[in-house]
Protein backbone atom coordinates (compact mmCIF):
# COMPACT_ATOMS: atom_id res chain seq x y z
CA UNK A 1 0.00 0.00 0.00
CA UNK A 2 1.35 3.42 -0.90
CA UNK A 3 1.66 6.31 1.54
CA UNK A 4 -1.50 8.13 0.44
CA UNK A 5 -3.70 5.07 0.85
CA UNK A 6 -2.23 4.49 4.30
CA UNK A 7 -3.02 8.07 5.26
CA UNK A 8 -6.54 7.74 3.89
CA UNK A 9 -7.04 4.68 6.10
CA UNK A 10 -5.85 6.62 9.15
CA UNK A 11 -8.09 9.55 8.24
CA UNK A 12 -11.07 7.22 7.88
CA UNK A 13 -10.67 6.13 11.50
CA UNK A 14 -10.42 9.74 12.69
CA UNK A 15 -13.52 10.80 10.76
CA UNK A 16 -15.47 7.77 11.99
CA UNK A 17 -14.54 8.62 15.58
CA UNK A 18 -15.78 12.17 14.94
CA UNK A 19 -19.18 10.85 13.87
CA UNK A 20 -18.89 11.57 10.13
CA UNK A 21 -21.55 9.54 8.35
CA UNK A 22 -19.38 8.40 5.43
CA UNK A 23 -15.81 8.49 6.75
CA UNK A 24 -14.12 6.43 4.05
CA UNK A 25 -15.77 8.25 1.14
CA UNK A 26 -15.03 11.64 2.72
CA UNK A 27 -11.38 10.77 3.38
CA UNK A 28 -10.96 9.61 -0.22
CA UNK A 29 -12.68 12.71 -1.61
CA UNK A 30 -10.47 14.99 0.48
CA UNK A 31 -7.37 13.14 -0.72
CA UNK A 32 -8.51 13.27 -4.34
CA UNK A 33 -9.24 17.00 -4.19
CA UNK A 34 -5.89 17.87 -2.59
CA UNK A 35 -3.89 15.73 -5.01
CA UNK A 36 -5.83 16.59 -8.16
CA UNK A 37 -6.91 13.07 -9.04
CA UNK A 38 -10.11 11.02 -9.07
CA UNK A 39 -10.92 8.82 -6.09
CA UNK A 40 -10.28 5.78 -8.24
CA UNK A 41 -6.78 7.10 -8.98
CA UNK A 42 -5.51 7.58 -5.42
CA UNK A 43 -3.27 4.54 -5.74
CA UNK A 44 -1.39 6.23 -8.58
CA UNK A 45 -0.12 9.11 -6.42
CA UNK A 46 3.58 8.45 -5.63
CA UNK A 47 4.77 8.70 -2.05
CA UNK A 48 6.93 11.68 -2.98
CA UNK A 49 3.83 13.62 -4.09
CA UNK A 50 1.93 13.29 -0.80
CA UNK A 51 0.54 16.67 0.20
CA UNK A 52 0.24 17.32 3.95
CA UNK A 53 -2.65 19.72 3.28
CA UNK A 54 -4.73 16.55 3.24
CA UNK A 55 -4.59 16.53 7.05
CA UNK A 56 -5.74 20.14 7.19
CA UNK A 57 -8.85 19.09 5.31
CA UNK A 58 -9.36 16.10 7.59
CA UNK A 59 -9.21 18.37 10.66
CA UNK A 60 -11.80 20.72 9.16
CA UNK A 61 -14.08 17.80 8.37
CA UNK A 62 -13.66 16.46 11.90
CA UNK A 63 -14.81 19.84 13.18
CA UNK A 64 -18.07 19.54 11.24
CA UNK A 65 -17.32 21.68 8.18
CA UNK A 66 -19.12 20.29 5.10
CA UNK A 67 -16.95 18.23 2.80
CA UNK A 68 -17.99 20.34 -0.19
CA UNK A 69 -16.85 23.57 1.49
CA UNK A 70 -13.41 22.05 2.02
CA UNK A 71 -13.01 20.68 -1.49
CA UNK A 72 -14.87 23.56 -3.17
CA UNK A 73 -16.87 21.19 -5.34
CA UNK A 74 -20.10 19.20 -5.31
CA UNK A 75 -21.30 16.46 -7.63
CA UNK A 76 -24.87 16.49 -8.94
CA UNK A 77 -26.08 14.01 -11.55
CA UNK A 78 -23.39 14.34 -14.26
CA UNK A 79 -22.02 17.69 -13.11
CA UNK A 80 -19.13 18.87 -10.99
CA UNK A 81 -20.09 22.24 -9.52
CA UNK A 82 -18.21 24.99 -7.70
CA UNK A 83 -19.64 25.51 -4.22
CA UNK A 84 -18.60 27.05 -0.93
CA UNK A 85 -19.81 29.18 1.98
CA UNK A 86 -22.86 31.19 1.00
CA UNK A 87 -24.43 28.75 -1.44
CA UNK A 88 -26.66 25.75 -0.75
CA UNK A 89 -24.95 22.41 -1.36
CA UNK A 90 -27.06 20.38 -3.80
CA UNK A 91 -28.36 17.09 -2.42
CA UNK A 92 -28.81 13.69 -4.10
CA UNK A 93 -32.53 13.78 -3.25
CA UNK A 94 -33.02 16.64 -5.70
CA UNK A 95 -31.60 14.54 -8.53
CA UNK A 96 -34.80 12.48 -8.53
CA UNK A 97 -36.93 15.59 -9.11
CA UNK A 98 -34.64 16.63 -11.97
CA UNK A 99 -35.06 13.17 -13.46
CA UNK A 100 -38.84 13.63 -13.39
CA UNK A 101 -38.46 17.04 -15.06
CA UNK A 102 -36.29 15.61 -17.83
CA UNK A 103 -38.76 12.81 -18.50
CA UNK A 104 -41.62 15.31 -18.60
CA UNK A 105 -39.74 17.55 -21.06
CA UNK A 106 -39.02 14.53 -23.23
CA UNK A 107 -42.74 13.72 -23.39
CA UNK A 108 -43.76 17.26 -24.33
CA UNK A 109 -44.59 18.00 -27.92
CA UNK A 110 -42.50 21.17 -27.77
CA UNK A 111 -39.50 21.84 -29.99
CA UNK A 112 -37.55 24.12 -27.62
CA UNK A 113 -39.13 23.83 -24.15
CA UNK A 114 -38.89 26.86 -21.88
CA UNK A 115 -37.99 26.10 -18.26
CA UNK A 116 -37.74 28.31 -15.18
CA UNK A 117 -35.70 27.31 -12.12
CA UNK A 118 -36.77 29.32 -9.06
CA UNK A 119 -34.04 29.72 -6.42
CA UNK A 120 -31.25 28.20 -8.47
CA UNK A 121 -28.45 28.43 -5.86
CA UNK A 122 -25.37 26.86 -7.44
CA UNK A 123 -27.28 26.32 -10.68
CA UNK A 124 -27.41 22.55 -10.20
CA UNK A 125 -30.98 22.04 -11.45
CA UNK A 126 -30.79 24.47 -14.37
CA UNK A 127 -27.45 23.15 -15.58
CA UNK A 128 -28.50 19.52 -15.32
CA UNK A 129 -31.60 20.22 -17.40
CA UNK A 130 -29.76 21.91 -20.26
CA UNK A 131 -27.00 19.31 -20.18
CA UNK A 132 -29.42 16.40 -20.43
CA UNK A 133 -32.17 18.07 -22.49
CA UNK A 134 -30.16 19.88 -25.19
CA UNK A 135 -33.18 21.61 -26.74
CA UNK A 136 -34.32 23.21 -23.48
CA UNK A 137 -33.81 26.88 -22.60
CA UNK A 138 -33.67 27.70 -18.89
CA UNK A 139 -34.14 30.94 -16.99
CA UNK A 140 -32.66 30.56 -13.49
CA UNK A 141 -33.63 32.99 -10.73
CA UNK A 142 -31.59 33.64 -7.57
CA UNK A 143 -31.92 36.61 -5.21
CA UNK A 144 -28.89 36.05 -2.99
CA UNK A 145 -25.81 37.80 -4.44
CA UNK A 146 -23.32 35.27 -3.07
CA UNK A 147 -25.20 32.29 -4.45
CA UNK A 148 -25.63 34.16 -7.74
CA UNK A 149 -21.84 34.44 -8.05
CA UNK A 150 -21.48 30.66 -7.71
CA UNK A 151 -24.23 30.06 -10.27
CA UNK A 152 -22.53 32.45 -12.67
CA UNK A 153 -19.18 30.69 -12.25
CA UNK A 154 -20.75 27.29 -12.90
CA UNK A 155 -22.61 28.46 -15.99
CA UNK A 156 -19.45 30.04 -17.38
CA UNK A 157 -17.16 27.09 -16.59
CA UNK A 158 -19.55 24.68 -18.26
CA UNK A 159 -19.85 27.09 -21.20
CA UNK A 160 -23.65 27.11 -21.06
CA UNK A 161 -24.28 30.86 -21.03
CA UNK A 162 -26.29 30.66 -24.23
CA UNK A 163 -28.74 28.16 -22.78
CA UNK A 164 -29.00 29.16 -19.12
CA UNK A 165 -29.92 32.77 -18.47
CA UNK A 166 -29.40 33.90 -14.89
CA UNK A 167 -31.52 36.53 -13.16
CA UNK A 168 -30.58 38.21 -9.87
CA UNK A 169 -34.11 38.67 -8.56
CA UNK A 170 -36.75 37.57 -6.07
CA UNK A 171 -38.73 34.72 -7.60
CA UNK A 172 -41.95 36.15 -6.18
CA UNK A 173 -42.14 38.69 -9.01
CA UNK A 174 -39.34 37.75 -11.42
CA UNK A 175 -39.70 37.17 -15.16
CA UNK A 176 -42.95 39.07 -15.74
CA UNK A 177 -42.09 39.08 -19.43
CA UNK A 178 -42.50 35.29 -19.52
CA UNK A 179 -45.99 35.18 -18.00
CA UNK A 180 -48.10 32.47 -19.58
CA UNK A 181 -45.33 31.10 -21.82
CA UNK A 182 -43.29 28.66 -19.70
CA UNK A 183 -43.49 24.90 -20.19
CA UNK A 184 -41.99 23.80 -16.87
CA UNK A 185 -41.28 25.49 -13.53
CA UNK A 186 -39.02 23.68 -11.09
CA UNK A 187 -37.83 24.69 -7.64
CA UNK A 188 -35.99 23.48 -4.57
CA UNK A 189 -36.99 26.36 -2.29
CA UNK A 190 -36.36 26.77 1.45
CA UNK A 191 -38.94 24.79 3.40
CA UNK A 192 -37.72 24.06 6.94
CA UNK A 193 -39.88 25.65 9.70
CA UNK A 194 -37.92 27.51 12.38
CA UNK A 195 -39.61 25.28 14.95
CA UNK A 196 -37.40 22.46 13.64
CA UNK A 197 -34.15 24.39 14.21
CA UNK A 198 -32.83 22.17 16.98
CA UNK A 199 -33.42 19.03 14.92
CA UNK A 200 -31.47 20.21 11.87
CA UNK A 201 -27.92 18.77 11.85
CA UNK A 202 -25.35 21.42 12.86
CA UNK A 203 -23.42 20.73 9.67
CA UNK A 204 -26.46 22.01 7.76
CA UNK A 205 -27.81 24.80 9.93
CA UNK A 206 -24.36 26.25 10.70
CA UNK A 207 -23.00 26.20 7.16
CA UNK A 208 -25.75 26.24 4.52
CA UNK A 209 -27.12 29.78 4.00
CA UNK A 210 -30.15 30.53 6.16
CA UNK A 211 -32.10 31.89 3.19
CA UNK A 212 -31.87 28.45 1.55
CA UNK A 213 -33.12 26.57 4.61
CA UNK A 214 -35.92 28.35 6.47
CA UNK A 215 -39.11 28.48 4.46
CA UNK A 216 -41.09 31.00 6.48
CA UNK A 217 -44.43 30.72 8.24
CA UNK A 218 -45.31 28.42 11.10
CA UNK A 219 -45.17 25.41 8.79
CA UNK A 220 -42.15 26.44 6.72
CA UNK A 221 -44.21 26.51 3.53
CA UNK A 222 -44.38 30.24 2.75
CA UNK A 223 -41.67 29.95 0.09
CA UNK A 224 -43.47 27.00 -1.50
CA UNK A 225 -46.69 29.03 -1.55
CA UNK A 226 -44.77 31.73 -3.40
CA UNK A 227 -43.51 29.13 -5.88
CA UNK A 228 -47.11 28.06 -6.47
CA UNK A 229 -48.25 31.61 -7.23
CA UNK A 230 -45.26 32.31 -9.47
CA UNK A 231 -45.66 29.03 -11.33
CA UNK A 232 -49.35 29.77 -11.88
CA UNK A 233 -48.37 33.13 -13.37
CA UNK A 234 -45.53 31.86 -15.56
CA UNK A 235 -46.89 28.60 -16.96
CA UNK A 236 -48.80 28.22 -20.16
CA UNK A 237 -52.02 26.19 -19.98
CA UNK A 238 -50.96 22.56 -19.65
CA UNK A 239 -47.53 23.49 -18.27
CA UNK A 240 -45.99 21.59 -15.37
CA UNK A 241 -44.47 22.46 -12.01
CA UNK A 242 -42.25 20.49 -9.63
CA UNK A 243 -41.31 21.63 -6.13
CA UNK A 244 -39.21 19.90 -3.50
CA UNK A 245 -40.22 19.66 0.18
CA UNK A 246 -39.20 17.78 3.31
CA UNK A 247 -40.16 14.15 3.85
CA UNK A 248 -42.82 15.29 6.36
CA UNK A 249 -44.54 17.91 4.19
CA UNK A 250 -45.86 15.92 1.25
CA UNK A 251 -49.52 16.05 2.21
CA UNK A 252 -49.45 19.76 3.09
CA UNK A 253 -47.67 20.72 -0.15
CA UNK A 254 -50.13 18.60 -2.14
CA UNK A 255 -52.94 20.90 -0.95
CA UNK A 256 -50.96 24.06 -1.78
CA UNK A 257 -51.60 23.20 -5.43
CA UNK A 258 -55.34 23.38 -5.07
CA UNK A 259 -57.79 22.59 -7.86
CA UNK A 260 -59.55 25.94 -7.36
CA UNK A 261 -56.28 27.62 -8.34
CA UNK A 262 -56.30 25.76 -11.63
CA UNK A 263 -54.05 22.83 -10.81
CA UNK A 264 -54.64 19.33 -12.11
CA UNK A 265 -52.85 15.96 -11.79
CA UNK A 266 -51.26 16.87 -8.45
CA UNK A 267 -48.98 14.08 -7.29
CA UNK A 268 -46.52 13.26 -4.50
CA UNK A 269 -43.24 11.65 -5.53
CA UNK A 270 -40.72 9.73 -3.45
CA UNK A 271 -36.93 9.98 -3.37
CA UNK A 272 -34.26 7.27 -3.38
CA UNK A 273 -34.97 6.49 0.28
CA UNK A 274 -38.69 6.00 -0.49
CA UNK A 275 -39.73 9.16 1.36
CA UNK A 276 -42.03 11.89 0.06
CA UNK A 277 -39.75 14.46 -1.58
CA UNK A 278 -41.48 16.57 -4.24
CA UNK A 279 -44.89 17.46 -5.61
CA UNK A 280 -45.77 17.94 -9.26
CA UNK A 281 -48.84 19.48 -10.86
CA UNK A 282 -50.16 20.60 -14.24
CA UNK A 283 -51.88 23.89 -14.95
CA UNK A 284 -55.36 23.32 -16.34
CA UNK A 285 -56.09 23.92 -20.00
CA UNK A 286 -59.07 26.27 -20.22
Amino acid sequence: MNLLLEEVARATVRLADAGVASPRADAEELAAAVHGVKRSELHTVPDSAFDARFWEGVARREAGEPLQHITGRAFFRYLELKVGPGVFIPRPETEVMVGWALETLHQMDVRDPLVVDLGTGSGAIALSIVQEAPSARVHAVEKDPTAFVYATRNVEELDLRGRVRLHLADFADALQELNGTVDLVISNPPYIPMSEWEYVPPEVRDHDPAAALWGGGDDGLDAIRTVERTARRLLRPGGHVAVEHSDMQGNAVYWVFAEEHGWRDVRNHRDLTDRDRFVTARLAVE
